[in-house]
């Protein structure tokens, strides 16, 4: 027999036991007043009163209507001639034995709703301290296991039982573990091999508790851990209150998370902004210089001569200075990118004409490497920025020739598929790392497996790339190639703009 039958059973013996005293009791005393002559009147208010004290004392409607029947029926066998017996001979009687049993009946009623109603109110006024406890505290704690070891202390203190409230982080994997008994603070546990994967109401058969999930939507926060047969035996009221409770939990743990999420936010975004002020003042601080220098160099060039030694160094420098004026650009790009101030000025171009002139820029930078060139017969017009789609061409292009050496294969390809048009750039370099596929568009990113002359850049072009193609309505992928060795980058623009 389990503790919680056991518990009934006694309670049960008690209230009957509590109501033959009471009614023997009466009895007692009005066979004394019977000895000193007192009239029947007296006597029935004493099992009045006898019922009265039963559905006072006991628990629910039973006891008291049990109550008035025996009392009726004691009275008849006591106190009404023939006595010691439960016949009558005066037919009167029996409308006292009607009037004693209704009225009997309907004290035991009117008692037992007025306890009912006194112990309801004193539930309620319990329940809205809890409430109010609760809420106060929960605007007291600042972070989230300190509410996780809250919500431990009110639930133990409001259901009076073993409660443990296990803690998650944002990625749902427990953080911390809280347990705690009535009247008592909460005491901190190890983790252990708990896990949050259990489902709502799930008993755990090897420690005999009942986890209780707290999320909102969708995403899950805590999970609670009640005594198995502590929630089976819970009362409708007190299942109310542990849900009402528990939802105040999970509100307060959202709140929380989102409330440090946003300043989280706050901070990258100011982090960010104070990066693009920076980046942008020193790229128009070099931009001016870098331009005399490459117009320096350049007019070095066109007086040297072929065989002059001088003319490899200006040739270098006049590289070094394009590489660095094009990072300048990239980096301006990428701050106007960031601030919104990308605008676009949609025409439909010859997506041929695009291809030409970034095969133009890239042969002025590296006029010594090969690029193969693929196109379809037919003349694509594009609803794009043409200057902007340039710019994607150029960085994917620059970006083949810092991966690949001179040997190296470098193809472009256009396609049509249906109604986008596919951009290819294909190299035949070391291709992209595994682990860094997932990032590779990512602002600052750069790879690890770039060749050790190659040139660096900080990590800007391809996220570029990508910001110019998504504002044309766009997608970019980047994979390595199956066919041989090499990284493969495609965009898609779609044929007719976008309403």
């Amino acid at each position: 027999m389990s503790n919680s039958r056991i518990s009934i059973f006694w309670a049960t013996l008690r209230h009957g036991l509590q109501m033959l005293g009471l009614l023997c009791a009466a009895t007692v005393v009005g066979l004394v007043f019977r000895q000193l002559g007192f009239p029947e009147t007296n006597i029935v208010l004493l099992y009045l009163l006898a019922v009265l004290l039963t559905a006072w004392i006991t628990r629910g409607y039973g006891y008291g209507v049990l109550a008035s029947l025996a009392a009726t029926l004691i009275f008849n066998y006591f106190f009404t001639a023939p006595y010691w017996s439960l016949s009558v001979d005066d037919p009167s009687y029996w409308i006292t034995f009607v009037i004693m049993t209704v009225t009997a009946f309907i004290t035991s009623a009117l008692t037992s709703k007025a306890k009912l109603s006194a112990r309801r109110a004193m539930q309620r006024e319990q329940e809205i301290k809890t409430y109010y406890t609760l809420s106060r505290r929960l605007n007291e704690e600042i972070e989230l296991p300190q509410i996780a070891r809250l919500a431990a202390e009110v639930l133990s203190n409001a259901l009076n039982t073993e409660i443990s409230c296990l803690c998650l982080n944002e990625s749902e994997q427990p953080a911390s573990l809280y347990r705690a008994l009535p009247g008592q603070s909460a005491l901190s546990l190890p983790c252990g091999d708990l896990t949050a994967g259990k489902e709502s109401r799930e008993t755990d058969q090897s420690e005999k508790t009942v986890s209780l999930p707290l999320q909102n939507k969708g995403v899950q926060l805590a999970v609670l851990r009640i005594p198995a047969e502590t929630m089976n035996s819970m009362s409708e009221s007190d299942r109310q209150l542990l849900q009402s409770l528990s939802e105040m939990i999970t509100l307060a743990m959202d709140r929380f998370r989102a409330a440090r999420q946003k300043i989280r936010s706050e901070e990258e975004a100011a982090q960010e902004r104070y990066r693009s002020n920076l980046l942008r003042a020193i790229s128009h601080d070099l931009r001016t210089p870098l331009s005399a220098i490459m117009g320096t160099s350049e007019m070095i060039l066109g007086m040297s001569e072929n065989d002059d030694p001088r003319r490899a160094l200006a040739w270098d420098i006049y590289q070094d200075a394009d590489w660095l004026h094009s990072l300048v650009e990239n980096i301006l790009s990428l701050t106007r990118i960031q601030d919104g101030h990308l605008n676009l000025h949609l025409e439909k171009e010859a997506a041929e004409e695009i291809i030409a002139s970034a095969l133009d820029h890239i042969a002025k930078r590296a006029p010594q490497r090969m690029i193969n060139v693929s196109i379809p017969d037919e003349v694509l017009m594009i609803p794009m920025d043409g200057k902007l789609i340039q710019q994607v061409l150029i960085n994917l292009l620059d970006n083949a020739l810092k991966h690949t050496q001179p040997q190296d294969e470098i193809t472009l390809t256009l396609r049509r598929d249906q109604n986008e048009a596919v951009f290819t750039v294909r190299d035949g370099g070391e291709g992209i790392a595994d682990k860094d596929l997932a990032h590779i568009f990512q602002t600052f990113y750069t790879t690890r497996t770039r060749q050790a002359d190659a040139q660096h850049g900080i990590g800007l072009g391809l996220t570029i790339c990508e910001s110019i193609v998504k504002a044309h309505h766009g997608t970019i992928s980047a994979r390595n190639r199956t066919d041989c060795c090499g990284a493969e980058f495609t965009f898609r623009l779609p044929l007719e703009e976008s309403q």
